[in-house]
């Protein structure tokens, strides 16, 4: 066991039939999600990709330009890049008097997980990082794939991996984890792809 899984409760893993995702469980008060995915579409947009990731379909989403406006009402963020947006639900979702939200539906359309994640190779070194939201059905709300140092700019596969490209998750752990680098993210020799 590492330092990153004694030194934190919300520490998970998963099988993923191809491989292994280890991470962190975070807070999904609709405060913290909300302050967290600001940052990442105000200060970070260039140097993401973002979508939704479930078996036999992943969305990889790059914003050629900063969003226009990043909103929230009645539980659901708005990011909007003028020419399309997309609305991810992250707090309580009333509806209005005429039209009201059930408790039941309430339940499934809210963040209930959100995790920093990274994917494992096969030997166990990582070679991928993300932020994922699910709802309460356990669905895939929204994936974002965080820098890669085997990644180039341009969605390359880089030659060699470029570590300060993991300045962003470091930072991420830091602010949402409480948790120093872990030298695990910088072992790895290659990407996996699967």
């Amino acid at each position: 066991m590492t330092q990153d899984q004694l030194s934190s409760p919300h520490f998970v893993q998963e099988e993923i039939g191809d491989g292994i995702i280890e991470g962190w469980r975070l807070d999904t008060s609709e405060q913290t999600l909300f302050a967290l995915l600001k940052d990442l579409f105000e200060n970070h947009w260039q140097s993401i990709l973002f979508g939704t990731m479930i078996q036999g379909s992943v969305f990889e989403i790059r914003a050629t330009a900063p969003p226009t406006r990043i909103v929230l009402l009645d539980g659901y963020l708005t990011v909007d890049f003028g020419a399309w947006h997309f609305h991810v639900c992250i707090g309580e979702n009333y509806g209005t008097q005429v039209r009201p939200t059930s408790p039941e539906l309430r339940a499934i359309r809210k963040t209930h997980r959100a995790e920093l994640v990274r994917r494992l190779n096969p030997d166990g070194t990582p070679s991928s990082w993300r932020l994922r939201l699910f709802n309460g059905r356990g669905e895939n709300q929204l994936t974002v794939f965080l820098p890669n140092p085997f990644i180039t700019d341009d969605l390359k596969v880089a030659r060699e991996p470029d570590w300060d490209r993991l300045a962003f998750w470091d930072q991420l752990r830091a602010t949402y984890l409480g948790l120093p680098p872990d030298p695990k993210d910088r072992t790895a020799k290659t990407l996996f792809h699967g």
